[in-house]
This record gives structure tokens, sequence and C-alpha cells, in this order.
């Protein structure tokens, strides 16, 4: 809870920190606020979980874990920020803020124990978005990615709600607690009505919708593409972690019994997601585009914990997302270096980067081996996870596709690799600031180590 209130008090501080044109303390204000919730949130690690504000949250394990890793990949995509705001706007408070403020909706997305609090934390953390995607005022692409992700968010949150209401209708409750033993007193599938079925295959497009799954997917790579590229780190990274969390969470605790009904419609969509993905991605020549169809990829391998619901999903959830954030916030970070300096994300910007700037090439590199599911990555434990929980339900077929899509991605991945070491261009040394330097070696540290030992985040929840 003091999570919660830290993050949701820290944007009002900011606002006024800006109000002062005290712009130097915004950062450091900010980066002390996030640890100061990250704090409070392992502090509260393994103590006895009673849901608060009336039973509409539960700050257990489950949400602990995933609220970290959120506040953690925000910490290093605000690292990355600075300066990067300056150049859009002279009012940089009010970025930092509505971040915040969609971080605050996020915390409440994956704490949520009430299906009131879920559209809540939604509604909270896209209306941040969707002016986070327009920031750029005067830049068309920029505008335009604002006003597809409002249409198609809006779209998809009255979906979400109506599924929520039918869901409402059938049980009596918003109350995951209340659901849940509404569905086991009703253990053969003629007893429940066809308003609940039909409420759960609405939210599950409302959130498939949101977490940029196939064939609900058709607005991730303009709006990716033309928001701001730290934008993009934060929608790729910190919000698809939060969606699948929410998702994980909601499916787990409710509608488990019933996976017989809405499985195969998950799994579906999880084949859907993973070939369109991966397939469209290898004909983009744009770098930042071939992110945002590579993130409907892995959305794709993140929906395994919803088809093999079981004990190890919440553990696979957090393992992929952490190994998949991590990753791109390597690869966005050295985007944004890279078009500083040639203005364009098309594939030939990286070119030759290994003789200049080795260091950006090296990280980069782990970056992309971790993200293709390479050996000791964590990218490769996160797939490991995912494919094992999968086995144990046996979806043979399920994993041997999913593999096919790994190789797949090999392939898109290596040619930044082929671009930066064996391809030649005239190009000056880049300048790497001391924080991207920070934050891109953390980064790729953390993605060795998880690789390496897995083990000390795989027991975590």
């Amino acid at each position: 809870m003091n999570t919660l209130i830290i993050i949701s008090v820290l944007p009002i501080v900011i606002l006024y920190l800006g109000l002062y044109k005290a712009q130097k303390a915004l950062l450091p204000v900010t980066i002390i606020g996030l640890l100061a919730a990250l704090g409070f949130a392992v502090s509260q690690w393994n103590d006895s979980a009673v849901p608060i504000y009336h039973g509409m949250m539960l700050f257990d394990n489950f949400s602990i874990a995933f609220s970290g890793v959120t506040i953690i990949s925000t910490i290093l995509i605000i690292f990355l920020s600075r300066g990067y705001f300056e150049r859009i706007s002279s009012h940089v408070a009010e970025y930092y803020a509505i971040i915040l403020f969609s971080l605050a909706g996020i915390i409440v997305m994956v704490s949520f124990y009430n299906l009131t609090m879920l559209f809540i934390g939604i509604e909270i953390m896209s209306v941040s978005l969707y002016i986070l995607a327009g920031i750029k005022k005067s830049d068309f692409a920029s505008n335009e990615a604002a006003l597809k992700y409002f249409l198609m968010g809006a779209f998809s949150t009255g979906i979400l709600l109506f599924g929520i209401t039918l869901i409402y209708g059938a049980s009596g409750s918003f109350s995951l607690e209340v659901i849940r033993d509404w569905v086991l007193e009703h253990p053969h599938a003629k007893e429940i009505t066809p308003m609940f079925y039909t409420g759960i295959l609405l939210i599950i497009v409302g959130l498939c919708f949101k977490v940029g799954a196939a064939p609900f997917h058709f607005w991730t790579p303009d709006v990716y593409e033309g928001s701001p590229t730290l934008i993009t780190a934060f929608m790729s990274t910190v919000v698809k972690t939060a969606g699948f969390a929410a998702f994980l969470r909601l499916f787990s605790s409710c509608f488990a019994p019933l996976s017989e009904f809405w499985a195969p419609v998950v799994l579906v969509i999880t084949i859907l997601t993973l070939f369109i993905g991966n397939i469209t991605a290898l004909y983009q020549q744009s770098f930042k585009r071939m992110l945002a169809f590579s993130s409907i990829s892995h959305a794709g391998y993140l929906l395994f914990a919803i088809v093999a619901l079981g004990a190890s999903s919440g553990s696979s959830v957090l393992i992929y997302a952490t190994a998949y954030s991590i990753a791109s916030i390597i690869a966005f970070g050295a985007l944004i270096l890279v078009q500083q300096q040639s203005g364009s994300d098309n594939f030939e910007s990286f070119n030759g980067l290994s003789k200049k700037n080795p260091f950006l090439a090296l990280v980069l590199t782990i970056a992309m081996l971790s993200l293709a599911g390479i050996p000791l990555t964590a990218g490769f434990i996160g797939k490991f996870f995912m494919f094992s929980s999968a086995l144990k339900q046996y979806q043979v077929w399920l994993v041997i596709l999913a593999v096919v899509n790994a190789i797949i991605s090999i392939f898109y991945y290596f040619r930044v690799i082929v671009a930066m070491y064996f391809r030649d261009a005239d190009r000056t040394e880049l300048t790497i600031p001391i924080y991207y330097k920070l934050v891109l070696g953390f980064s790729a540290l953390v993605t060795i180590l998880i690789g390496v030992y897995p083990g000390f985040i795989s027991q975590l929840i």
C-alpha cells in the first residue's frame, strides 16, 4: 500500500518542482522516490497478505514481484530520459509526472483483487499513455500514434468493461474471491450461464488488445513507431509486463476451473500471435518497427503461461517479462543513441558500429541474443520455463510451433549483429553519456546473470 501511495504522491511533487523551475531536481527526486517505493514493496515480502480497501486490492508476493519489475524497469527508462525530453519541450516535469501516473495505474493493475480496480488501473495507465504517445505535438507521426492508440484503447476498454459487466451479472460480484467461489459452486459446465462464458470471451479480447496479441495487434506497430522512442520503450516493457500480470492474476484466481472452455481460444490467439509477429518482423527495414513486431511475438510466448495455467505460471511470466524488459531497454537505449547521430532507425544505421563503439555493440548483441532466446542469456531461460510449463500440460504441438518461431526470430535479430560487426560504414564515434553506460551495462550484466543463475528470480513466486 505504501508503494502505491508514494508513486501516487510523487508526480504531484514533480509537478510542483516544475512549477518552481527546479529542472535539475526532477530526475534525482524521481529516482529517489521510485527507489523508496521499491524499498517499501520489498519490505512487505512474505508478510501475511490480506485484502485491503474493503477487499479491493491484495499486496501479496505476486503483486510485489511484478511491482518490483515494473518499478526497476521504469527507473532504467527514466535514467535514459536525461536530456531526451528537453529536446522535445521545455516543460519536462509534465513528462515525468505522466509516466509516474501511468506507473501508479500499473501498480493497481498487478495488485487488484476486484474487477473494478482492474478497470481503474487500466484506465489510469491508458489515459497517461495516450498523452505520452503524442507528446511531440509538432510531429505528425506522434499525433497519429496518439489518435490510433486512443481510439483502439477506448474500443478495447469498452469490450473489457462489457465482459466485466456480464461476469458481474452472472456471479453477482466484482470480487475475485466471490467469483472464484461462484465458479467452484457450479462444477458442471451446464450450470454456468452463457452470460458468464460470454463475459470471459470479452475479457480475453479486451486484455489481448492491451497486450498487443494477434489478431488484436493492428494498433501496435504504428503506435510504437510513431511514439517517441523512450515512450515506446516504456510501453513495450513496463506496460506489457503489467498487462500479463493482470491477465494471469484474473484467470488463475477465477477462471482456472473453466479452462476447457477458454483455453482453446487462447491457444489459437497464441499461435496467431507467434506467426504474425515473427513473420512480419522479417520484412521490416526499420529497427524500431522490427522491435514493435517482435514485441507482438513475445506476447505470444507470454500467453503460454495462460494456455498452460498451473502453479509455475507466475514464475514463468515473471522470468520472461524480466528478461524481455531488460533486453528491450538495451535495444531502445542503443536506438536512441544511433538515431541522434544518423537521424534514421534503419538497420543500415548500425553498420560498422562495433569498430567505433565496441561497448555499445557488445551490449546490443547481448540484448539481441537474449531476445532470440540463445543459451546463457535471460531470454533463453524465459523461453525454457514457458516451454516447460506447456509440455507439462501436454501442449507438444504448441511447443514445436514456438520453436519454429524462435528459429525465425533469429534471422531478424541477427541482422543487427551482422550490420554492427560485418558491414563497414563511414561513421564517427558515438558519444555515450555516463548514465547510458550505467543503464546499458547494468542491463547486460543482469541479462547474463539470469541466464547463468536463474534460481534467484525463478523462486520468488
